[in-house]
Parts: C-alpha cells; sequence; structure tokens
C-alpha cells in the first residue's frame, strides 16, 4: 500500500508539472489579450495593415477551412476504411496500404503544403484560393481519419456481422445499417481529429490559400482567404508595431475556435455512444 501511495503521489506531481505550463501560458495569453477581447475584435475588419480593427475575414476564413476539410475528408476516410477494413483481401497489398497511411501521418505539414502547390495550385490551375487550401488540408488529415474509422469498424464485433448476415441481409446492408451505426464514435473520433489538424496548420494554407492582407470575405471558392493561423504568424512576424494585444487576440481566438470545434464533436461522439442506430 505504501508503494503504491507513493506511485500515486509521483503520477500527479508529473500531470501536475505537465499541465501547470500550459495553464499558465493561457492564462498569459488571456490577460494580455483582454484590451481587444470583444464582440467588436471578432466582427470588424482589419484597418491600418493590421495594426487596428478585428479579424472577422481571419475567423470565418478559418471556418470555411475547417468545415470543407471535414466535408471533403470524412467521406474519403471513412469509404476507405470500409473498403480496408470489410473488403481488402488480408495479405500484403492491404498491409502496404495501412504501413503508407502511417508513414502519410507522420510526413511534416510544410511537404503537403508543397503538394497542394504544385497540384492543386499549380497543376490544376486552382491559384493560390480556397478550394485548394481545403484539398491540400484534405489530404494532409485523411491518414487520421482512415486509421480512426478503421480502429471503429474494429470496435465493432463480429457476431454482430454474423447475426446480420444469417437472417438473408447483403454484405452492403450489413455495413450499412449494423457495422457503421456501431462505428460512428470511432469514426467521430477521426472527425474531431480532423478538425483540430485542419484549424491549426499554417504551412499547407501559406503555399496554397492564404493571403497576407485581405480585408474582406471570399466571393467564391477560387478566392484567396484570410486565415487565423497565418495571420497570427504575420501579426507576430511580419507587420511592424502590431499592438501586442492583437496578437494575443488573434491567438486566443484561435484557441477558442479550436476548442469549440472539439467540444461540438466530443458531444456529437458521446450522443452516438448512447444512442446507438440500427
Amino acid at each position: 500500500m505504501r508503494t503504491q501511495k507513493i506511485v500515486f503521489a509521483l503520477l500527479m506531481i508529473i500531470t501536475l508539472l505537465c499541465v501547470l505550463p500550459l495553464f499558465f501560458i493561457l492564462v498569459l495569453l488571456i490577460y494580455h489579450s483582454l484590451p481587444v477581447l470583444n464582440l467588436r475584435f471578432l466582427l470588424d475588419y482589419p484597418r491600418e495593415g493590421m495594426r487596428a480593427g478585428g479579424i472577422f475575414p481571419a475567423l470565418v476564413g478559418t471556418l470555411y477551412l475547417a468545415l470543407g476539410t471535414a466535408i471533403v475528408s470524412l467521406p474519403l476516410g471513412v469509404i476507405t476504411a470500409i473498403y480496408l477494413n470489410e473488403y481488402a483481401p488480408k495479405g500484403r497489398i492491404a498491409r502496404l496500404i495501412r504501413i503508407a497511411i502511417v508513414n502519410l501521418a507522420g510526413v511534416p505539414s510544410v511537404v503537403y503544403g508543397l503538394f497542394g502547390l504544385a497540384l492543386f495550385v499549380t497543376l490544376f490551375h486552382f491559384g493560390v484560393s480556397l478550394i485548394a487550401g481545403i484539398f491540400t488540408l484534405s489530404i494532409l488529415v485523411l491518414p487520421i481519419v482512415i486509421t480512426a474509422a478503421e480502429e471503429g469498424l474494429r470496435s465493432v464485433p463480429m457476431s454482430f456481422r454474423e447475426a446480420s448476415l444469417a437472417l438473408g441481409a447483403t454484405r452492403w446492408q450489413t455495413i450499412r445499417r449494423v457495422v457503421l451505426p456501431n462505428a460512428l464514435p470511432g469514426i467521430a473520433t477521426g472527425a474531431i481529429l480532423a478538425l483540430s489538424r485542419a484549424a491549426g496548420e499554417t504551412a499547407p494554407i501559406l503555399f496554397t490559400c492564404a493571403a497576407f492582407y485581405l480585408p474582406r470575405l471570399p466571393k467564391s471558392p477560387f478566392d484567396e482567404i484570410m486565415a487565423l493561423p497565418y495571420h497570427v504568424y504575420v501579426i507576430s512576424t511580419q507587420v511592424p508595431h502590431a499592438p501586442l494585444s492583437i496578437q494575443y487576440g488573434a491567438t486566443v481566438v484561435l484557441m477558442g475556435l479550436v476548442f469549440i470545434l472539439n467540444t461540438v464533436a466530443i458531444l456529437w461522439r458521446m450522443r452516438l455512444r448512447r444512442v446507438k442506430k440500427w
């Protein structure tokens, strides 16, 4: 018992050492952003070369990127996971595909940005645009979505499939009506990670869609946009004499946006776990 208490105490100390610095940084960011952290800052357009005004175009652009990435990557990721887990023959090719997916998840984001620049911006002639950024971020998060969705499908007991097939359902009916509803919590986990990654990435949008200064909203998917991650980088490093309160305020809003997206996705996942759709 004494050894167990010592181990628990050490684990508690290590946890506090990890959490307290993060809490201190968060408090520091919020404290320095208080002079500008209000509704006007969120709904106003930047002025005077981003030394005044708000972050409305960057906020909307980030939402467009995150939601567009989810719309593109989730169906592709789930379809790929269904094929790998339910249809692909168990052999060398399937193992190689899974190894490739794992390796792609570890590729630096700047490589995806250069790939998106070469493929979508240059080869497909999308230009520096919202749609090029969405496709690039979708490729970036696709390995995460595939892995999470496949794990969700694997978590469904094989007996569920066998019972459905025994009742006369086809393989696709079994997947659509039995497997997928029970795998949705795992798929939601992939959606959470994808939204968080897409909303916070800077390097991919730097090459494909982000504008340095564009105090207006995009009128079409082929327009450039402002985005919060790149906006924070710009006003912190490229804009001389930018007020610190605006820099801290944009950072806190970006963190808050990611937190809200995560919270909504987590609540959705919890609801899926409570209510099974058959």
